[in-house]
This record gives C-alpha cells, structure tokens and sequence, in this order.
C-alpha cells in the first residue's frame, strides 16, 4: 500500500520524470513524431467521472502542458445504450475545472462511424474481415481457453463478396440485435485471447444520443479506439494497465489499415483505500439510492469532491504525489485528503462555528463588542475580521465536563479556559434541565485577559472557540465521512460491497451556530471552522433561507488513530 503524505511537502520546483516521461523525451530526441506531442482523454459517457479519471486527465494534460503539445477531449460513444448527453455535459465541465484545457478540441467517436465503416469495409476486401452469424454463447465456446486453442467459425470462410454484402445489409437494418456480429480474421490459435478472431461491430437497434437513428451497427472500443487515435493524429496513447494486453489488436487493426498508428503505453490506474471506482458498482449506488445522486460528497467523482470543497489544485497535487508507476498498487486515501488539507489550510476563510452549541452565560459582562479575528494565519493579505461577543455565547457541549479525564484542558466547574480573540472565563454555576443535563454555563470573566490588549499576564492551557448567541448564523452541517468500511473492498470478495457501506458516512446537524461573518457567503465558498475542520457551502440545498454547509475533511486523519470509529 502506498502512502506518499510526506513527498506533499516537498518544496522542489523540480518535476520527476515518469517512465512515460522518458520515453516521449526519446522520442523526441529521434524525431520520431517529427518533433509532435499530441495526447486525448477518451471517457465513455457512460457515467460520471470519478478520481481515477482526474489521474488521467492530469496526465495526459500535464504531458501536452509540459511539451508545448496538444490535448484532445472525445468521448467514446459506441454504446448508445448506455450513453446520455448528461453524461457528456458533466465530463466537460469535469475535465474544465480539473484545467484540463482541451481548447477547441472536443470530439466523438461518432464522428468518424463512416470513415470507420469504410475501414471495416476495406478490411473485408482484404479477406481480414468476416461476418459471423454465431450467437455470443456459441462463439465463447468456440474461443477455447488460455491452454486450448479456439476453433474456427463456420463463418471464417465465407467469400469476400457474401461478407460486403451482409456487412451492407447489417448497415441497412435487415437483421435482429445479436443476430450477426463483423469480426476481424487474425489468429484462433493465438495465445492473447483477444486475437482470436475480435468482434469489430455488433448490431444495436438503439437511438444514439449524436447520431439518432442513423446507425444500428456499433463498433466495438478495440476496433474503434486506435482508429481515433489514428484520425486524431494522435502521438502517445496513454492507457491503464488492464489495456496492456489490448495493444497488440490496437497495432494489428494499425498496421492492417496502414495509416498514422500512435504508441500505447501503459500505466496503473489509481486505487483508493475506503473506495470503489466501478461505473457499474457506482451507478448501482445512485440508482438504488444508497447516496444523493453522481455529485453526493460521499461518491468518489469529481462532481462530488467538487460539492464537497475539494480544489482542482490539491488534485493535481495529489496526482503528481502519486505518481505514475507500471504496475497497480493500492493508494492510502489519507493521501489524497492530507493533499486537500495542505491547499486548502493555505487558502480557507477561518471563522467560528458551534455544531452543539451551550449557552453560557458571562454574569459580569455587560454591553457588547467587535473583537478582532484573524481571517487566516497562513495568508496574512487576507487580513481580519470583526466578531461580535455579548454576555450570552454558545460553546461545544464537548468543551465542558463536570468530571474531566486526566489532561482535560477545556472548561470544568471552577476551571478556567480562554476565548479564542476573547477572554479568558471561570465556570461559576452549572445549570441543569429536570433530566439531569447540562443546559447552562454562568461563568465570569476577567477583564484584563483580553485577547491581544490585555494586561494581565495569566495563562490557562486551554483554548475554545464560540459564537455570540445575539449574532449566531443557524446553518445545517453535513459531515460526510468514508463511504466504506473496509479498507480494501476488493479483498472481501465473499461480500457485496453495498454490505460494507458505513452507516455513519452522514450526519446531519440541523442547527450549528457560526458566527455572522458567513452571511455574506455563497454556495461553492470555502472555510476552515476552527478547531473543526474544512467545510464549503453545499452547491445543492443552500437556499436564501438556509444555509447547508458540507465538511470537506477533517483537521486531522483521526480516522486511523480510532479505526473509523468517531
């Protein structure tokens, strides 16, 4: 498992050439592109994307970055069943907010279906290509296995002539879903699978979200995908691990074709800790409502760290922290969060918020002030604000306790603690409902302990925060936690992975006290609640009447000191 927190703070400008680094930069010493570096993302719109995804992008985008190259965005659209405009609309702005800057160059594999189709077509001619009337069980059986050879189509030998007109009349619409397949001609003995005899089109009676009801015959991803590449002028394919054993059809398909054949590299896709990345498993999770939709802060797509107040740039960090590496490993999912902190401690509005609020009740203070709050002590251009303080405040419930623990430091009956920006006060009185709860502080305070101005020079360990009961801001606070419970949900493979959901992945504290600084805030804005942790204003409930806050990440990973239980 890797675990790569400690490279986050290193201060080199220096980039780390990647293997894949190494190879364009011979490439480009041997003129081999004629001096070009031209890369793609091609997602399928399929769904929405998700941090494997943003790897990728970072990638491919860096690499045309960092090589005065160029970066294309196409969507593989050769399956119109499971395809939808929503999900082209969400991949762009996706990749955009990501920087991945794909200029003007948006494209579609439904763009090049003719000239795909013409290919197909050369291919029959040159006997490389055949119809095959064999149902998807028969041509399994007939495939063998990974020791036994296949065994050949009754099909393979059909005429040249029989298989244009077939593949014609497959075009046309004269045949029934499943009922013929075109299939390219290589090898049944070939001990890479996926060379014995490949499907290239299948027929899908289907409307297509770009090209209607035009086509009813679909090319496969493998047919399609180096011919995109090929028509796009592409230089480097970068691909994860699993396409490795696709390449040799990318080249065969290339070569067959004898036009503009780009190089596929390799390299491991990311996993994460707590997560799973399926599109299948991820879209079950929407559509049997386990989460609120691709965007639920919980989901691990980028719409979703969006909502939650993850930033572009800490993404990017993190992609070039891991790195990219030849063979699949497992990423420590602290990695990306500590990633998240470190940007966001360096950018986030600080202020004041009280999620369980107790009053308490300052006896000798009377009148009220603005104290002067520190808008962040990272960024000091970002200045100070004013905070309102009265006799009555709200404070944590969890920073008082009538019977503290050894190295308490908060307040205690005839304790004292400190105001953050304030004063320091006694605890006097407690006060209790019938039930025996602490509903109540009265405390005093010491005038002279102002925080800043005082006089006085007394000290108490502890430090809490507040907020004016007169002034508080009522908000929601969402507290997202890790979707899953185990660290590695591939490994349970005698478990359903909707069984490992964690059933506290969600609470919701309705009335959360903040101070009225966040008046002014807008859905997307982001802040660190002190001594709390990161939080953004929710991009989807926040109405004029109520504020919704989402937490982004916690101060700290205290999930591996308590084992996911808080």
């Amino acid at each position: 498992m890797e675990n790569n927190i400690s490279n986050i703070n290193d201060s080199s400008k220096e980039k780390s050439k990647n293997f894949i680094y190494e190879i364009i930069d011979e490439d480009l010493k041997t003129n081999k592109w004629n001096g070009k570096v031209h890369t793609r993302f091609p997602p399928e719109p399929n769904g929405y994307l998700h941090i494997g995804h943003a790897k990728s992008i970072c990638l491919n985008y860096g690499i045309a970055r960092d090589y005065t190259g160029k970066f294309n965005l196409r969507f593989d659209d050769t399956n119109p069943t499971k395809e939808d405009q929503e999900y082209v609309d969400s991949i762009i702005e996706d990749v955009k907010w990501l920087g991945g800057d794909f200029e003007d160059r948006i494209f579609y594999a439904s763009d090049y279906f003719d000239k795909m189709y013409e290919w197909a077509v050369l291919l029959i001619k040159k006997g490389k290509a055949y119809v095959d009337d064999s149902d998807p069980e028969t041509m399994r059986g007939l495939r063998g296995t990974v020791t036994e050879v296949g065994t050949e189509s009754p099909n393979r030998n059909r005429s040249i002539e029989e298989n244009l007109d077939l593949f014609n009349r497959m075009k046309n619409g004269e045949f029934k879903n499943g009922e013929k397949v075109l299939r390219a001609k290589i090898d049944m003995s070939s001990p890479n699978m996926l060379l014995r005899d490949p499907v290239m089109y299948r027929i899908i009676h289907s409307e297509h979200h770009r090209t209607g009801n035009k086509w009813c015959i679909y090319p496969t991803y493998d047919w399609a995908h180096g011919l995109e590449d090929s028509i796009e002028g592409i230089t480097h394919s970068i691909c994860t691990l699993e396409f490795e054993v696709h390449r040799p059809l990318y080249d065969w398909f290339l070569n067959e074709l004898e036009i503009h054949h780009p190089q596929q590299i390799e390299f491991a896709r990311l996993n994460l800790t707590y997560t799973v990345m399926s599109k299948r498993k991820l879209l079950e999770l929407v559509e049997q409502k386990f989460v609120d939709g691709w965007d639920d802060p919980r989901m691990p797509t980028i719409s979703a760290y969006r909502r939650r107040g993850y930033t572009p740039e800490a993404i990017q960090n993190f992609a070039e922290i891991i790195g990219v590496a030849k063979r699949d490993a497992i990423t420590e999912v602290a990695v990306l969060e500590h990633a998240i902190r470190e940007d966001l401690n360096k950018k986030s509005q600080r202020v004041m918020a009280v999620l369980d609020p107790l009053k308490v009740v300052i006896t000798n203070y009377e009148g009220e002030e603005e104290l002067e709050a520190v808008n962040n002590p990272e960024d000091a251009e970002m200045g100070h604000r004013k905070v309102p303080f009265s006799k009555e405040i709200y404070i944590e419930k969890s920073d008082f306790m009538e019977n503290p623990p050894k190295g308490f430091h908060r307040l205690i009956p005839g304790g004292e603690v400190r105001l953050r920006y304030a004063y320091i006060i006694k605890c006097d009185d407690v006060i209790k409902n019938e039930n025996g709860e602490v509903v109540q502080l009265n405390c005093s305070y010491d005038v002279e302990t102002k925080s800043g101005t005082g006089t006085s020079t007394k000290k108490v360990k502890g430090t809490i925060h507040w907020v004016s009961v007169k002034e508080a801001v009522d908000c929601e606070v969402r507290l997202y936690d890790r979707l899953l419970t185990v660290e590695d949900p591939a490994s349970e493979k005698d478990k359903d992975y909707k069984d490992l959901i964690n059933p506290n992945s969600l609470e919701v504290v309705p009335n959360a006290k903040l101070e009225p600084f966040v008046k002014s805030a807008k859905p997307g804005d982001r802040y660190q609640f002190e001594r709390q942790g990161y939080f953004c204003i929710d991009t989807k409930y926040t109405t004029k009447e109520k504020l919704v806050f989402n937490r982004t990440v916690t101060l700290k990973d205290t999930w591996a000191k308590t084992g996911g239980k808080k």
